[in-house]
């Protein structure tokens, strides 16, 4: 995951900072004249360092304090360089165009070039602050991007547990994102963690939906509710909900059928289920590879209401981008991550850790 992205933003990091050279003869001269000052008084005073006895030790702190100061100030002149705009305006083109090419939406890649030219333009910086600069500041842009208020999943199970009512936990996504197979991982994770589950076949649209579920049921031996094909979703969900209640199971895991920008009727039935059944919490389930047309898909189910987050196929994406601009544009917490294709690979999302593997 990001290994190309993490490639191409530290080639650009390592060209900004590069751009950290002299600006004009006068500072080379300065820089030539520090260099040899501090090598002359290192020479004159090595000698009395060297034989400076007790009752010297004061002479012997203030010339090492010169040495100090005279080599500090030439290893300022030497490191320490006013970067030039237009260059640096250069390189930052650069950097955003690895950013748009990796699906962050042009909004936060401007914000976050522009942020890095402010703290580095016209400010003398040494090459080595450059790269810690350009990475902290894009380290603090993403985890701004990232950080919204959590869903604590767990936390609404419990609460609801100790009031004797389940869990309705809903999926919602287009069609091939992955929702039904990411409702199963939620499910094993849930029972793995002591919670009794059942699915409701909410997906009536496809009768293929129906069949993949219950192949799931079975495997994973958690009850399913289901109508025939072309029911009504919103009932199938509302006998699940009542099942649960009298056999007293903790969540109900519930599919929907997958929505298209286009399917207008579809997301009006979407819209209705959430009305009848009121579920507890709403998961909108996409595919990190989709690029930026999941922000789109975002904005287009927050219609119906979106709770938490899974990106699906992590594993496989190798630009990421999108992930950044998707909780910042509908401002919801991305909650797990899809990493592969067995029950176990669904984890928890952890901002610092996508951080880390960014840069």
């Amino acid at each position: 995951m990001f290994g190309r992205f993490k490639k191409k933003l530290n080639e650009v990091i390592q060209k900004v900072s590069e751009t950290v050279t002299p600006t004009d003869s006068r500072e080379k001269s300065i820089e030539h004249h520090e260099l040899v000052e501090s090598e002359s008084i290192i020479s004159e005073n090595c000698a009395d360092i060297r034989y400076l006895d007790k009752n010297t030790k004061d002479k012997n702190q203030k010339t090492k304090k010169t040495i100090s100061e005279k080599l500090k100030s030439a290893v300022k002149v030497v490191s320490e360089k006013k970067i030039d705009a237009d260059v640096l305006d250069n390189a930052l083109w650069e950097l955003e165009l690895v950013l748009l090419e990796n699906n962050v939406a042009s909004e936060m890649s401007e914000a976050i070039c522009t942020e890095i030219k402010m703290c580095l333009v016209g400010k003398s910086v040494s090459r080595f602050e450059v790269k810690n600069i350009i990475e902290e500041t894009f380290k603090k842009n993403v985890r701004e991007s990232l950080e919204c208020e959590p869903l604590d999943i767990y936390g609404i199970i419990e609460k609801n547990k100790a009031e004797k009512t389940p869990t309705l936990i809903m999926f919602l996504g287009f069609n091939g994102a992955g929702k039904t197979t990411n409702l199963a991982k939620l499910g094993y994770l849930l029972k793995d963690k002591g919670y009794s589950c059942v699915f409701a076949a909410g997906d009536t649209f496809r009768a293929a939906a129906i069949h993949q579920l219950e192949v799931h049921s079975e495997t994973l031996k958690i009850p399913m509710i289901k109508h025939d094909y072309g029911s009504d979703a919103a009932a199938v969900i509302f006998d699940a909900k009542k099942h649960a209640k009298a056999k007293g199971i903790d969540v109900i895991l519930a599919d929907t059928a997958g929505r298209t920008h286009m399917n207008k009727n579809l997301l009006e039935e979407l819209k209705k289920i959430v009305k009848v059944n009121r579920p507890d919490i709403n998961i909108l389930v996409v595919e990190s590879i989709a690029g930026n047309d999941i922000v789109e898909q975002g904005r287009v189910f927050s219609e119906a209401r979106v709770d938490g987050i899974i990106l699906s196929k992590w594993d496989v994406d190798p630009k990421g981008g999108a992930a950044l601009s998707l909780t910042k544009a509908i401002d919801k917490p991305i909650v797990f991550l899809g990493t592969g294709q067995d029950y176990k690979d669904l984890k928890e999302f952890n901002i610092e850790e996508v951080i880390d593997n960014i840069i």
